[in-house]
């Protein structure tokens, strides 16, 4: 049921490993800091941010991850190069978790890029992301290749076809522009995009497919779908809100997921319990089929569960 027949790609960036068979390894749950609206700021974007808040957020985060054996990333979001320099140097002065670079645009992005090889960074971050929808594509492949971003992420969609073999046919678009560019990176993994709750389903399907056929780690943003329902807000207010939320996390990280992008920081309180139970979860289910334990000594069923894993050694 959960066994996949293709060899799988294990990823490792800035010391965490994902990808590989299901419940192998923890999802990562990479959460996003300096977004807008973020309450990091307290006035204009411009105007900077509250650095006690930004640290308390990244220590809680890293704290989880301690406590709990999932793994976290920080999904470093900026406007422009100059800010991407601040968050930059901000994140990797308080946290050693690996993070990526995301902007909407391109220049940006890059800029941000170029400034983590400046600063000998590349081995912890990925760069978020290559998409479908980038109008010059092959030239943003060819910056990021010459930068030498080592791990990358691919956004892909197919408007015409919103099944999960869309996202097939994404895939396939994005690396077929890589194969052209001649560009090689070390790490390659596919996030299936979505905009709701429910469709994050297709995701899931979707990325079984993805690694079923390339072996590629697998992720989608589960965030996108639950912080754009605001009807749940308005039906039974953020506990209510929050739950379906947490859900959402953790049954994308059971279905098919070696990461999630669970929206803002400030949420990783919520999110890394609920991710850990579905990793232990997930992990169970693969001994029931396989016999095999995670391989990595800090999953959350070793970490949160130890004696139930004694009983499973006996089984």
């Amino acid at each position: 049921m959960f066994q996949l027949n293709t060899e799988q790609k294990v990823c490792e960036v800035g010391g965490v490993k994902f990808g590989g068979q299901p419940g192998e390894y923890p999802t990562v749950v990479c959460s996003s800091i300096f977004q807008k609206g973020d309450r990091v700021f307290e006035g204009k974007r411009k105007e900077g941010f509250n650095e006690q808040r930004a640290e308390a957020l990244l220590k809680t985060q890293d704290k989880l991850w301690a406590e709990t054996g999932v793994s976290g990333m920080a999904d470093i979001v900026a406007n422009t190069g100059k800010e991407f320099q601040t968050y930059i140097d901000y994140v990797t002065s308080v946290s050693d978790m690996p993070f990526c670079v995301d902007a909407w645009v391109m220049k940006p992005k890059l800029e941000g890029a170029a400034y983590c090889a400046e600063k000998g960074l590349l081995d912890r971050m990925f760069y978020n992301s290559l998409t479908v929808w980038e109008q010059d594509l092959e030239t943003e492949i060819r910056e990021i290749s010459q930068i030498g971003v080592k791990h990358v992420l691919l956004v892909a969609f197919d408007q015409a076809d919103q099944m999960p073999s869309g996202r097939i046919t994404g895939t396939q678009q994005l690396l077929d522009a890589i194969a052209k560019v001649g560009a090689k990176f070390e790490s390659i993994f596919v996030d299936t995009s979505v905009m709701n709750g429910p469709a994050t389903a297709f995701c899931g399907i979707a990325n079984r497919m993805i690694k079923e056929k390339w072996g590629f780690p697998t992720a989608s943003a589960p965030s996108n779908g639950s912080y754009m329902w605001k009807e749940a807000r308005e039906l039974w207010g953020f506990k209510g809100w929050s739950a379906a939320d947490s859900a959402l996390e953790a049954l994308s990280s059971f279905y098919y997921h070696d990461m999630i992008f669970a929206g803002p920081m400030a949420g990783a309180t919520r999110i890394f319990p609920a991710v850990a139970m579905a990793d232990a979860f997930l992990a169970t289910a693969m001994f029931a089929e396989t016999k095999a334990l995670p391989q990595d000594p800090n999953h959350p069923l070793y970490k949160l569960f130890p004696d139930f894993v004694e009983q499973l050694k006996s089984l």
